[in-house]
């Protein structure tokens, strides 16, 4: 007599593990899993910026913004709009990362080693994703050297987030030294 498995038996177990797979991606959802991923990114380079930004101004000696410019904003990539900062102030297009001033941020860390500090930051981060939808916006303004960093979240876990983030839009997430964030 022959042992092994017959084609009914060998049917119900593939079904049973196709079962098991669908609810195990249906469970974990990857695509969301990816886009919490990339909002940590997110967070952590705006971490990284407003120490930075912090820095140049509390230690700088003669702190301002390269463009000279009050309420301008930069942006990575070609926006829609600039996610909600003061009407008529366009974004212009720049997706530099040099840390000279000529970047998207608007602002010349160099200057720190004049206090015998180097720069907080090798390159300006980008967008994980970095398209229309997904990018980092600055704005600014030079005069009471206020700044603002922008980003849109793409996970639902973090809307509540954008929305208490003390910023004038909730669907943005917006972080700088301006109370209200309203550049």
């Amino acid at each position: 007599m022959k042992k092994g498995f017959t084609l009914v038996e060998l049917l119900v177990v593939i079904g049973i593990l196709a079962v098991l797979t669908a609810a195990v991606v249906v469970v974990l959802n990857p695509a969301e899993l990816l886009k919490q991923s990339r909002d940590a990114q997110r967070f952590s380079d705006f971490s990284a910026i407003q120490s930075a930004i912090s820095l140049y101004l509390s230690t700088a000696q003669s702190p301002q913004f390269s463009d000279g410019s009050t309420n301008k904003s930069f942006s990575m990539v070609t926006p829609g709009n600039c996610f909600g900062m003061t009407a008529g102030v366009g974004c212009t297009v720049n997706g530099s990362t040099t840390i000279d001033g000529t970047g998207w941020i608007a602002v010349n860390f160099n200057e720190l080693t004049l206090v015998n500090l180097s720069s907080p930051l090798s390159a300006l981060p980008t967008d994980p994703i970095n398209n229309a939808s997904y990018h980092y916006a600055a704005a600014f303004d030079a005069t009471n050297r206020y700044y603002q960093v922008d980003s849109v979240m793409e996970s639902s876990k973090y809307a509540t987030r954008m929305a208490n983030d003390g910023g004038s839009s909730s669907t943005v997430y917006e972080v700088g030294n301006k109370p209200g964030l309203n550049l």
